[in-house]
């Protein structure tokens, strides 16, 4: 028995790599013998290797719960994960659906309301979302595309199945992990390479500049584009750092930037520039004292009103969240009927809306069985896994939903699939995500791959950083040879 196969255990789940003990899934074959003849002891040397690549590049992200909101490296494992062609033909065409159905009912939502009108979906979901801003109603913006960064958190149940978990239309994070991950893989298990056909990823920068660059207002031909970071405190400042340095923009906190009549100027030391594109890395409430939260130190006062003239253009649009709110979630599969008039491509979790009194009474009924989750939560907080969770926890959640019941839905618990990591000198099984990102400007680009989170705590479901989670290379195969049909 190979050292991949010492405790093979599925437990129902969807093992990625492995069929069977000793049985490679088609596309991991090559990939399952070199693990094998490389053994525990040359991986462990690698894993090293690529952890101290991580800490001399300070590829890091903090975590704000720790008492000092210490920088970690962040979490990596050596064994990628593969992606057939023919998969990915599938969730690319999914994920470029989605987007475009999901920016046209920004721009209708904020603009003539015909989906609300015609009550194709209900109109008190979405207006009564706390992510939705009316005072950006009627505002026009660029080229009518509201998102133009998109991460789309996909997972993989018990069949092999491809869902959506959530989406991410503010400002997602983790690609830059993406590409580190990549070039530390390349260094660590170069021989690897060679057998696969791996699509690139590191193109992305270049995408990104360019449809930043597009966004630029009318008759600027060599537009001024910053990065606007919250800080050093932010949790993904190594990322805004990156793609600044890697684009050759300016990374900017609030300070930097100041609007006189609307326009918007960068303090330098050869005096004021003008700024034509911000693409921002801060929430709605933060970016502008005058038009958010007054206690904003991060933003810079004025922007929004130099926005809604017309002479900067901001990436992403603002009121973006009321599509990431999780309610509004539910409803994307009408959505996309309504706008494209065609069949989702990548379906949803089933989900169940607490402000709905039969799905609420289902909840309550079920909860030790469903995942409960806040509209509004990310980061794997505030949530209620049923099979997990206390007798107290689950009153504690009932009393919570009767009280606000829009603030709740509820989903079946996906049983992720599951794929070995190389982990203390040994090989074990730990559940994984997808978040692939999606560039929407003059066309709509998909980044090969994705950022795949794994959930390093034995047994846990929960794959995000903040909840000791770490990720792993994503490998889309080129074309699919005779072996690799089906990832």
């Amino acid at each position: 028995m190979n050292s991949l196969d010492v405790d093979y255990k599925v437990n129902g789940f969807y093992d990625e790599m492995l069929a069977a003990a000793g049985q490679p899934r088609p596309g991991y074959g090559r990939l399952y013998e070199h693990l094998n003849q490389l053994g525990p002891r040359e991986l462990g040397r690698r894993h090293d290797l690529a952890m101290q690549m991580f800490r001399n590049h300070g590829i890091t992200f903090a975590v704000y719960p720790d008492a000092q909101g210490t920088e970690k490296v962040f979490p990596f494992d050596i064994i990628p994960r593969v992606i057939s062609a023919q998969t990915w033909k599938r969730l690319e065409a999914g994920l470029k659906q989605r987007l475009a159905a999901l920016n046209l009912f920004l721009d209708d939502i904020y603009g003539r309301k015909l989906i609300l009108e015609q009550r194709a979906i209900p109109p008190e979901t979405v207006l009564t979302s706390p992510q939705y801003l009316r005072e950006v109603e009627g505002l026009p913006v660029p080229h009518g595309i509201h998102c133009h960064i998109a991460g789309i958190d996909l997972v993989r149940d018990h069949t092999g199945e491809f869902l959506v978990l959530e989406d991410n239309l503010r400002t997602p994070s983790g690609v830059s992990y993406v590409l580190a991950n990549r070039h530390v893989m390349k260094r660590v298990l170069p021989d690897l390479f060679a057998g696969y056909a791996v699509r690139p990823v590191e193109g992305y920068v270049h995408e990104l500049l360019r449809h930043l660059r597009w966004l630029a207002p009318e008759g600027v031909d060599d537009p001024t584009i910053v990065l606007l970071t919250p800080g050093i405190n932010n949790s993904a400042y190594y990322e805004h750092l990156y793609l600044a340095k890697q684009m050759g923009i300016e990374l900017v906190e609030g300070t930097d930037l100041v609007v006189d009549q609307d326009h918007v100027f960068m303090r330098t030391t050869h005096g004021l520039e003008p700024v034509h594109v911000i693409y921002r890395r801060l929430d709605d409430e933060w970016l502008d004292p005058i038009f958010g939260r007054q206690e904003s130190l991060v933003g810079v006062a004025g922007l929004v009103n130099a926005y809604r003239a017309g002479n900067v253009a901001i990436a992403n649009a603002l009121g973006n969240g009321v599509a990431d709110d999780k309610a509004v979630y539910a409803l994307v599969p009408k959505i996309i009927r309504y706008y494209l008039d065609e069949d989702p491509i990548l379906p949803n979790v089933p989900t169940y809306l607490c402000a709905v009194d039969e799905d609420r009474r289902y909840v309550l009924d079920h909860l030790e069985e469903l995942v409960v989750k806040t509209v509004d939560g990310s980061g794997g907080y505030g949530m209620l896994i049923g099979p997990e969770s206390t007798k107290a926890q689950r009153e504690e959640f009932g009393k919570r939903i009767k009280l606000w019941p829009r603030s709740f839905i509820a989903q079946p618990v996906v049983q992720l699939s599951v794929q070995p990591i190389f982990d203390g000198g040994r090989f074990r099984r730990t559940h994984q995500d997808l978040r692939p990102f999606v560039l929407t400007g003059p066309d709509v680009h998909v980044t090969s791959g994705g950022l795949t989170r794994v959930a390093l705590r034995p047994g846990s479901l929960v794959v995000n950083s903040s909840q000791g989670g770490g990720s792993r290379d994503t490998w889309v195969m080129a074309e699919d040879d005779v072996e690799s049909t089906d990832a």
